[in-house]
Formats: C-alpha cells, sequence, structure tokens
C-alpha cells in the first residue's frame, strides 16, 4: 500500500514538472535569422511561430530605402496571418485524423 502511494505521489510530482516546463516552453522565444538579419522569426519554446520581422533590405535589397515601415509592417502583418492559419488548419487536421484512429478516445500528450 505504502509503495502505491509513493507511486502516486511520483506520478503527481512528475504531472507537476511536466506543467511548468509547457509553461516555460511556452514563455521562450527563439529567434532564428537569415540574410545578415534580414529577416528574423521567432518561436516558442515547442517551436510555434510567434511573429517575424522583415528589413527594408529583405524586401528591396537595391532600393531599400525606397520601402516604408508602414510597407515593412503590413508585409509582416500578412506573412504572420498566413503562418498562424496554416498552422491553425494544420493542428486541426492533426487533430481530426488522430481522433479518427483512436475512435475518439483523447490520449493525453498524443494531440
Amino acid at each position: 500500500m505504502m509503495n502505491m502511494m509513493n507511486m502516486m505521489k511520483q506520478a503527481q510530482n512528475i504531472q507537476k514538472k511536466l506543467k511548468e516546463t509547457q509553461d516555460e516552453l511556452n514563455k521562450m522565444e527563439i529567434t532564428g535569422e537569415s540574410g545578415n538579419g534580414a529577416v528574423k522569426v521567432i518561436c516558442d519554446g515547442k517551436g510555434l511561430f510567434k511573429s517575424i520581422k522583415l528589413t527594408p533590405e529583405a524586401i528591396l535589397p537595391e532600393n531599400p530605402s525606397m520601402i516604408s515601415q508602414d510597407s515593412v509592417e503590413m508585409l509582416e502583418d500578412l506573412i504572420t496571418a498566413a503562418i498562424n492559419q496554416t498552422t491553425d488548419k494544420a493542428q486541426k487536421t492533426m487533430e481530426s485524423k488522430m481522433k479518427a484512429v483512436t475512435g475518439g478516445i483523447s490520449i493525453p500528450g498524443l494531440f
């Protein structure tokens, strides 16, 4: 009986640590860049897209001064919206397919 209680306590501790780790991963910002910093993409610790930053040089390298900051921000917003929409669609598709496989049973950690 005592062994079972110890196992339950360990399971609760693991569950708490998993939750803390997930929260930490959600708060993280990981940046990748290309073109000597012309394009920067930020994801959370789980690899989910958060934002993109562009420089005028990334858009019009031969004459970046022709690109307004408003144009840069609009393009960043359009790219962000497209990536987020695609990510959402992919998540819903995955959940639908996994539910078909599991017969609708929710398996924690699977999706």
